[in-house]
């Protein structure tokens, strides 16, 4: 049988997809490419990677696919040679706050499996390791002393606590025991003196004195056995340097030299201070198991707190008129009650300003008075009553954690922020669990490095630990370096292992997902990614290049959805789709090598590759005003490192840099949340900074990320920039609503009345796959429709609300042109490129660069005020050549209306169009967190020390 050379793909129909068919290589790294909306995700994922999943579900037993239920066929008439698929997406599917880089690469797993094979427990008190010991083990230490020794074998039954402990001395009395030791002194139990119940004491139970001499052991081993039963494990060898006493109120006299007193244990404890540790188990190291989790935070490693800066946002305004943010919507008479009777005490007016305030009334106010009540006047009534005045935030918290209603807590939520756990200090594990440790460190440690950190740690820890504990470790340190090392080749050496996979972009989490398929070692595989490059500076491509290359060289296929030309480059083959968008697009416009794609005369992507097409470098840069700029002095969050920058306003600014260099924590952590918050009064926790000066030029500062519009298929384009509300009115008021009594809400998927009840309006049904991604399926009743029948009678135009919710953009603009509330909402999605996108199209299905297009529609509609801060974090996300022209045109044309805008991006072709540029590094992670250059693009291309500027410097050669 021959082998099967191709996938053969016959009359391709799904979405927008123009009956096409294709033959694609096996065993190949393959680029689709073509503008937004062409239909490459149609083709490589609706399409292939649906109908590979599809194929997978079918081959599982009836038993199992009743619980999976049916998946769609893909419109596709045939599909031949079709591997199993892996699809990896840009989407961060994980906002579980317990899932880390170090859970989701598994090698969190291997970490607490090495930890519970070699690691060596330390006491937290001496800093010393701590050991289990046999009876055997401690008579050959105490027989190890010199012949003739002199030693008082003790049972400590108790150790530095506070009590009487007259019930403990007549129970050993009991058991024939004559003598104790208490706190150094040695009594006859009969004698003991009674003890004072506020002071700590430490009684030891003399069990036996001995000399040691070669025919002792066996009087040893019982001994030691009697001590060990009377205090659970623990026993003392107290050398004494000279004849034993018999004088029972005098100490004899020991030896002061503490390797003369000696304690042992059978346990795992410190025999110091006491601290024991059960047996050391791969799940005591999980903080996602109650044996291993920090009781305090639960395993996060963080604790929610009201935080003073939220409660008191700012600290100009009055007492009075808005001062206590909980407290000012507005400030009811109870509240003013409260802080009138506090001014009359404290020497305050309520119509004081907070920061004219003494900073003890400022804390009396967030934290209570340290007197028992205040003489609060009752509501109504002239008499008074006392009261204690718990404190602003105490009584928050009192009320957040007593709260029985979410929506209580949501609302006092507002005026809480994350910390470390105070107990646990961020490491999420228990105190016996870190006190486990290897090579001196503790697994939280561990995972608090830097993934290049790591790997250097690892690669040296064999020359550190015993020859016993490498040979039981050899295999799992073997699969621990492998996942790092695929990390580091990546480009993903400046995440920690702790890192939250919340707090991951797109683009990390797809190379992570990556780096773990590269790690599973699978091979005859159809690998489907979607712009693995996201997030990348052009330093790292190539290892994400070298990454793809080494898929595909054991033995699978790479199906690559990308628009970066170095990765265009390195293909085996090319999949050019368009030519335009939407209904325009949706077929093979050219397909082969490269070198073919840049010869073809009609493809797009061939005439930009060649040169023939491109993005224009400005002739002329905006020049900046130094006397308007915007100063970040000394941000210092995560790797910032005291970093002080300057931002022209007025300007197309773009922030560049290594990723992990600090570019987002520097624009959007510190400079975004803390304009919002000052600018905007929003409740945004800004990053550490000493001041940000020049805000006094901004009107208002808008951040458009890439986070989805929705997280449900009820949210949509039209819904988002606020189109489907006219929408509704103009069905709601049509003759045929009004004889039917229909109002708007009829026409709303989101309320009963109209919808189609069973799918609650969504026009699909979620499947849960449990170990495979949820899939979600037609509604059998309304086929996707949302409605029920009777709304879907009503018609404008001859279309039914379901008819206008199924249009493109470009097709709904031509439908409403007659109608400005509506066709002005929806012109803003066109000018971003998005006329290709349906205006009920779920926001579940839109890409990242998508959605942060949407937004930016959605801002274009308001009304302009001319002094608006816009940043964007990697706006070109999902754009070809031909839509980062477009935008940049949108984006040009906000600074010159008087705007300014800040861009965090990689893409050279936005970059070399920038009039200023904050370059970050020199590397990513720790090795970061600097400004290595900012001026204009030519100053930048001059700095020895950008990897930007090195870039940079190639194409504006060339200009």
């Amino acid at each position: 049988m021959s082998k099967i050379k191709n996938i053969s793909i016959r009359g391709a129909r799904e979405h927008n997809l123009q009956n096409i068919s294709i033959e694609l290589p096996r065993n190949k790294l393959i680029v689709m490419t073509g503008v937004s909306g062409s239909g490459k995700s149609s083709l490589a994922f609706d399409t292939i990677h649906a109908e590979g999943q599809r194929r997978y579900v079918e081959s599982l037993s009836t038993y199992a696919r009743q619980f999976l239920g049916t998946i769609k066929k893909p419109d596709v008439e045939q599909i031949d040679g079709l591997s199993p698929t892996i699809s990896i997406e840009q989407k961060n599917t994980s906002h579980n706050p317990r899932s880390t880089v170090g859970t989701i690469t598994e090698i969190h797993d291997y970490l607490r499996l090495l930890f519970a094979r070699i690691g060596i427990p330390h006491s937290p008190t001496t800093g010393l390791p701590i050991e289990s010991q046999t009876i055997s083990q401690m008579a050959d230490r105490l027989l190890s002393f010199e012949q003739g020794t002199r030693m008082y074998l003790l049972a400590p039954i108790v150790r530095n606590r506070k009590g009487e402990y007259k019930k403990e001395l007549a129970e050993i009395l009991k058991k024939g025991f004559q003598r104790v030791q208490i706190d150094g002194v040695f009594y006859h139990i009969s004698d003991a003196p009674d003890l004072d119940k506020k002071y700590k004491h430490t009684i030891e139970v003399v069990v036996d004195r001995i000399v040691v001499h070669e025919n002792i052991r066996e009087r040893i081993v019982n001994s030691l056995r009697t001590c060990l039963q009377l205090t659970n494990g623990l026993a003392i060898a107290t050398i004494a340097d000279s004849t034993f006493h018999n004088d029972e109120k005098t100490s004899p006299n020991l030896s002061h030299n503490s390797s003369d007193h000696i304690l042992f244990s059978e346990n795992l404890s410190c025999p110091v201070s006491g601290f024991s540790i059960a047996e050391i188990e791969p799940r005591i190291f999980s903080f996602n198991n109650p044996a291993g989790a920090c009781h305090h935070c639960d395993g996060l490693g963080t604790r929610q707190k009201v935080d003073e800066k939220l409660v008191i946002p700012n600290s100009k305004l009055a007492l009075n008129n808005g001062a206590i943010a909980p407290w000012s919507n507005p400030l009811s008479a109870y509240h003013t009650n409260i802080l009138t009777a506090l001014g009359k005490d404290l020497g305050f007016s309520i119509n004081d300003s907070w920061d004219l305030l003494s900073n003890e009334n400022q804390q009396i106010l967030l934290y209570g008075t340290k007197k028992n009540s205040i003489a609060l006047a009752r509501h109504k009534k002239s008499s008074y009553s006392n009261l204690s005045f718990r404190g602003i935030i105490p009584t928050l918290e009192k009320r957040w954690s007593e709260a029985d209603s979410s929506l209580l807590q949501e609302i006092i939520q507002r005026y809480m922020s994350s910390s470390p756990c105070t107990i646990c200090h961020g490491y999420r594990l228990k105190d016996e669990s870190l006190a486990v440790k290897i090579a001196g460190k503790h697994i939280g440690e561990i995972a608090d490095m830097s993934i290049k950190k790591a790997q250097i740690w690892f690669e040296q820890l064999p020359t550190q630990i015993t020859q016993k504990a490498n040979k039981i470790s050899e295999s799992i340190l073997k699969e621990i370096q492998k996942r790092i090392h695929f990390l580091v080749e990546i480009g993903l050496d400046y995440l920690t292992l702790s890192r939250n996979s919340n707090m991951l972009s797109n683009g990390e989490s797809q190379r992570i997902r990556l780096a773990s398929q590269i790690g599973s070692a699978l091979t005859g595989v159809l690998y489907i990614l979607d712009e693995p490059s996201i997030g990348l500076h052009q330093r790292d491509n190539t290892k994400l290049i070298n990454t793809l290359k080494h898929l595909r060289d054991t033995g699978n296929t790479v199906i690559v959805v990308e628009h970066d030309e170095e990765t265009m480059l390195a293909a085996d083959h090319i999949v050019d789709i368009g030519p335009e968008a939407g209904i325009n697009g949706g077929k093979i416009v050219a397909e082969g090598s490269p070198s073919q794609i840049i010869a073809h005369p009609t493809s797009l992507t061939g005439k930009y590759m060649s040169g023939k097409m491109s993005i224009k470098i400005p002739e002329k840069r905006r020049q900046y005003n130094p006397n308007r700029m915007i100063h970040v002095i000394n941000a210092r969050s995560n790797n910032l490192k005291n970093v002080t920058g300057s931002i022209p306003l007025g300007l197309f600014t773009a922030i560049t840099g290594i990723s992990g260099g600090g570019k987002s924590t520097f624009l959007i952590s510190t400079l975004y949340k803390a304009a919002a918050r000052i600018i905007m009064g929003s409740k945004y926790n800004p990053g550490i900074y000493d001041r940000i000066d020049g805000l006094e030029y901004i009107d208002k500062v808008v951040s458009i990320n890439q986070s989805p519009i929705g997280h449900t298929p009820r949210s949509n384009p039209a819904t988002y920039v606020g189109a489907f509300t006219p929408i509704r009115d103009l069905f709601s008021n049509l003759p045929e609503s009004k004889a039917c009594g229909y109002k708007a809400g009829c026409f709303s998927f989101n309320v009963k009345g109209g919808r189609c009840e069973v799918c609650e309006g969504n026009g699909v049904i979620k499947i849960a796959m449990h170990f495979l991604p949820d899939v979600y399926i037609t509604c059998d009743v309304c086929q996707g429709q949302r409605y029920n029948p009777e709304t879907l009678q009503i018609r404008f135009k001859d279309k039914s609300i379901a008819d206008v919710l199924s249009m493109t953009v470009d097709e709904s603009l031509d439908f409403f042109a007659a109608i400005p509330t509506i066709h002005n909402k929806l012109t803003t999605l066109k000018e971003v490129g998005l006329g290709y996108i349906k205006i009920g199209q779920s926001a579940n299905t839109l890409s990242g660069g998508e959605s942060q297009r949407v937004k930016l529609a959605k801002e274009l509609s308001k009304q302009a005020t001319g002094n608006t801060l816009y940043i964007l974090d990697e706006p070109t996300t999902g754009l070809h050549y031909h839509d980062i022209a477009k935008l940049l045109n949108i984006l040009h044309t906000l600074v010159d209306r008087g705007n300014s805008i800040i861009v965090i991006e990689h893409n050279l072709e936005v970059i070399k169009t920038a009039d200023w540029i904050l370059d970050f590094g020199p590397e990513g992670g720790d090795g970061g967190g600097e400004i290595i250059a900012s001026g204009p693009p030519e100053a930048i291309a001059k700095e020895p020390l950008s990897y930007t500027g090195k870039f940079l410097k190639s194409i504006l050669k060339n200009k």
